[in-house]
């Protein structure tokens, strides 16, 4: 088993458009796909929500990563399909389908956030909307954890197999039994790096006095910035309009598989 997708969400430096955006607009893409999918739970307008972030992942020249990400989480897949069919009597396959495409959509638009922003950027980001230094210090210090985590894993089934481990076998209990030689070591060592950070930050006397802070630079929403939020907005306004008035919408609109 391999957990490469977490390398999904690791920040890549590029010159695109969408790179180039606030990291406040990426944050309002991340939100207002989240909320759209959350809205729904039916296969046609939650397919229909995916293909609408399609071209914002070519922009972005992010399709590889978004693909991996996807192909990461298909034992997630395979249990949600096994799991409702078995002990989901009605439309259980319709429901599973549907949750795929919600949880595909949720992690891609937020996949696409720790890919493009900087997370200097974000904390900056974060103090321009007036959040207190300590607590943009501290989400934008859990954002570069994602990668550390990532990396570590992969050492830790490396490690594993170099020991005769066998956790590259199929079938989804053997994929279960495979986490817990995984999961105790990371958590073991994630437990450890957060003592090592907290005595860091104690250490110099991180919080101890309120100053007014200076920075190399800082970051301001451009005219791009606006049209991309403005955008954004509309199309969240437009998938509420649609929920509250769901059962008028053409029959293909609400089509499931049949029983």
């Amino acid at each position: 088993m391999s957990l490469e997708f977490l390398s999904a969400f690791k920040f890549l430096k590029k010159d695109t458009f969408l790179h180039n955006l606030d990291p406040r607009a990426k944050l309002l893409l991340a939100i207002t796909y989240t909320v759209s999918a959350l809205l729904f739970q039916e296969i046609i307008p939650l397919l229909l929500i995916l293909i609408t972030l399609l071209p914002v992942i070519v922009i972005g020249r992010l399709f590889k990563k978004w693909v991996k990400s996807v192909k990461g989480m298909s034992f997630l897949y395979i249990f949600i399909i096994v799991l409702n069919t078995l002990f989901i009597d009605e439309n259980g396959l319709s429901f599973s389908i549907a949750m795929i495409l919600r949880i595909s959509i949720m992690i891609s638009a937020f996949s696409l956030f720790f890919l493009t922003v900087d997370p200097n950027d974000l904390a900056l980001s974060l103090i321009t909307m007036k959040i207190p230094y300590e607590y943009a210090f501290s989400f934008s210090l859990a954002f570069r954890f994602v990668p550390t985590i990532a990396i570590e894993t992969q050492n830790i089934i490396d490690a594993q197999q170099s020991r005769g481990y066998e956790m590259q076998k199929k079938g989804i209990i053997n994929q279960i039994k495979n986490l817990f030689p995984l999961l105790v070591p990371l958590i073991v060592s994630s437990i450890k790096r957060a003592f090592n950070v907290a005595e860091a930050l104690e250490s110099r006397s991180f919080g101890n006095k309120k100053t007014d802070r200076t920075f190399y630079y800082t970051i301001s929403y451009s005219l791009k910035d606006w049209i991309f939020s403005l955008y954004l907005i509309l199309l969240l306004t437009f998938l509420i309009y649609i929920r509250i008035n769901f059962m008028i919408m053409p029959f293909w609109f609400r089509w499931s598989l049949p029983l």
